[in-house]
C-alpha cells in the first residue's frame, strides 16, 4: 500500500509518464538509425562509446526538458543545467545501457531513466530495446512490466538463487580481486553477466533473478533499476564508491540476506 498522498502519487506517476514517454522516443531513434548508429567512436580504459549512444542521449535530455525543469545527470553529457539546478530532484539517465551488446547484437541493452531525491530513488524506467518490455516503478507505489504489476521473488536461500553481477570499467582484474569475486560467487546456485546493469535489476524487480550485485559501478547504469526494485518490494543497499558517480549497490528479493561482500574494487 501507498505510504503517499493521493497527491503525491499523481504527481509521480506524471513524472513516470515523462520518463516512459522519453524511453520511447529514444528507442524509436535507434530502430531509425542506419547501421553506422553501432559504430564505435570512442574507447577508453574499456569504456566503449557508439554514435547511438549520443543521439539518444540528446533525445532524451530534449524531451525530458520540454516537461520538467528538474536537473539533468546523464552519462553522455554529465550535468545537464536547468532552471531548477538546485532542486530537490535529479534525472538519472543513461540513455543506451550495454553499448558494446548492442555494437555487437548482443540482445541485453535498454534505455534508464530515473528521478532521484538527493540518494533516495523516486522512480524508474528501464526500457528493453530488443523486447517489447517495459519495466516501470514508483517507490512507495508499485512496479509494472508493460504495466502489470510486479514483485521480487520469494527465494529465501542464498544457495538457490540467481546472482546478476558484472565487472565495470573501475574492476581491478587482479587475481586477487577476481578471486574474491569468484568465492562470492560460488555461494550462489547461479550467476548471470550480461552486460547491462539495469536490464539485470529489472530482472531482479521481475523475479527473474533474486540478486543484483556491482562495485563501483556508475549510478547512471543503475538509478532507473535500483527505483524498480524498491519499487517491487526489493531490498536495495546503495553506497558511495571509488571516483566520481560510482556506486557499491546490492539489490535481492525481499527477505534474501546476502550482505555486502563482493570483489571488484580498483585499488
Amino acid at each position: 500500500m501507498s505510504r503517499l498522498s493521493p497527491g503525491a502519487v499523481r504527481q509521480r506517476q506524471d513524472w513516470l509518464a515523462a520518463a516512459t514517454g522519453a524511453a520511447a522516443s529514444a528507442s524509436r531513434l535507434l530502430s531509425a538509425l542506419p547501421a553506422r548508429g553501432r559504430t564505435v567512436h570512442h574507447v577508453a580504459d574499456r569504456d566503449v562509446k557508439i554514435e547511438a549512444d549520443a543521439r539518444l542521449d540528446q533525445r532524451v535530455i530534449a524531451y525530458l526538458s520540454r516537461r520538467s525543469a528538474w536537473p539533468i545527470l546523464t552519462e553522455e553529457s554529465g550535468e545537464v543545467a536547468t532552471s531548477a539546478t538546485a532542486g530537490r530532484y535529479q534525472w538519472i539517465i543513461d540513455p543506451l545501457d550495454g553499448s558494446v551488446n548492442h555494437a555487437r547484437g548482443l540482445p541485453f541493452s535498454a534505455v534508464s531513466i530515473a528521478l532521484w531525491r538527493g540518494e533516495s530513488p523516486v522512480l524508474g524506467v528501464v526500457h528493453d530495446l530488443n523486447r517489447r518490455e517495459v519495466f516501470t516503478g514508483i517507490v512507495g507505489v508499485g512496479a509494472w512490466l508493460n504495466g502489470q504489476s510486479i514483485r521480487t521473488s520469494r527465494v529465501r536461500r542464498v544457495d538457490q538463487a540467481i546472482l546478476c553481477s558484472g565487472l565495470p570499467i573501475a574492476t581491478n582484474f587482479s587475481r586477487a580481486s577476481l578471486g574474491a569475486f569468484v568465492r562470492d560467487a560460488q555461494r550462489f546456485q547461479k550467476v548471470r553477466l550480461l552486460g547491462s546493469a539495469a536490464l539485470s535489476l529489472a530482472y531482479v524487480a521481475c523475479g527473474r533473478a533474486d540478486v543484483y550485485r556491482e562495485q563501483n559501478i556508475k549510478v547512471w547504469d543503475v538509478a532507473a533499476g535500483v527505483a524498480v526494485v524498491k519499487a517491487a518490494g526489493g531490498a536495495v543497499s546503495v553506497s558511495p564508491g571509488r571516483g566520481g558517480y560510482a556506486r557499491m549497490v546490492t539489490a535481492s528479493c525481499a527477505g534474501l540476506k546476502v550482505g555486502v561482500t563482493g570483489a571488484g574494487d580498483r585499488s
